[in-house]
């Protein structure tokens, strides 16, 4: 198994990723791959984001965005802020999810951040599982404002 930077070619594998579950299912398709291929470019251009995908040899099988986040709070420390994690059908239950979070988190740490962070959403149980087994605490209360 591969985990490297995404590319183009990789987007609507991604997608589908992105889409395969009760919560994407409402929110994306690969009907029309535009907006995500312009968004990739921003992504690709930026140092600080890292779209990284899990490649078995036969595909894109994993993905989830690593965002470093410079920062004054904490004496100036950097965060680490990982997104859309994902996981293929075919994958699940193989360790492929803890995988991919050792390698997001040990990103963070090279790039010297002091916290690692991420938001799940509130219905996602099973997730929130998972990352408490991986040390992560529920010590706040996320909110947004969709736009």
């Amino acid at each position: 198994m591969q985990i490297r930077r995404a590319t183009a070619s990789d987007v609507e594998s991604i997608v589908r990723m992105l889409a395969d579950d009760q919560l994407g299912a409402t929110r994306e398709s690969t009907d029309d791959l535009g907006p995500y291929l312009r968004a990739f470019s921003s992504l690709e251009a930026d140092p600080n984001q890292l779209l990284m995908v899990a490649d078995d040899g036969a595909g894109v099988v994993g993905t989830f965005q690593l965002t470093i986040i410079p920062g004054l709070s904490h004496k100036g420390s950097s965060r680490g802020l990982i997104e859309a994690v994902r996981v293929a059908g075919s994958h699940r239950g193989s360790g492929l999810g803890t995988t991919l979070m050792q390698w997001a988190i040990d990103e963070s740490r090279r790039r010297g951040c002091r916290i690692v962070q991420l938001t799940s959403n509130a219905s996602r149980e099973d997730a929130h599982r998972f990352y408490e087994r991986l040390g992560f605490a529920g010590t706040h209360v996320g909110f947004k404002l969709v736009l």
